[in-house]
């Protein structure tokens, strides 16, 4: 798949929700996910799908009280590179229900997405 493709798969996905099938079809299997510091004492930076997945677990299980929603706006695309703003309508824990908006930018290799990094301001 080109980049186009692979952008204009994970929008479709994406409002489904459908993360893990995201990560499933879209994914390479060593991919590497990095978030900014944070507040959330969960890993900045890992490497694998099953890392990512641990990681995205412990975040719903240790931070958020309650999820509302969430989106995920169209693509914008380069050759080998998509973002897209995204958020979630969420409680986390101990807070008040609010939006996290975030950025995320997309590497994409062979037809797979080789690196995720996501941009956003701390959680507290």
């Amino acid at each position: 798949m080109t980049t186009q493709q692979v952008a204009d798969r994970y929008y479709e996905m994406a409002q489904q929700g459908e993360l893990e099938k995201i990560q499933d079809e879209l994914y390479a299997l060593d991919a590497v996910s990095v978030e900014p510091a944070n507040a959330s004492q969960l890993p900045l930076w890992v490497k694998g799908l099953d890392a990512m997945r641990q990681k995205e677990y412990r975040f719903y299980q240790q931070m958020v009280e309650e999820m509302h929603g969430g989106f995920c706006n169209p693509p914008v695309v380069s050759t080998f590179h998509f973002a897209c703003a995204m958020g979630m309508d969420v409680t986390l824990k101990g807070e008040a229900r609010r939006v996290k908006e975030q950025i995320g930018v997309f590497e994409v290799r062979d037809g797979k997405i080789v690196s995720e990094h996501f941009f956003y301001d701390d959680f507290k």
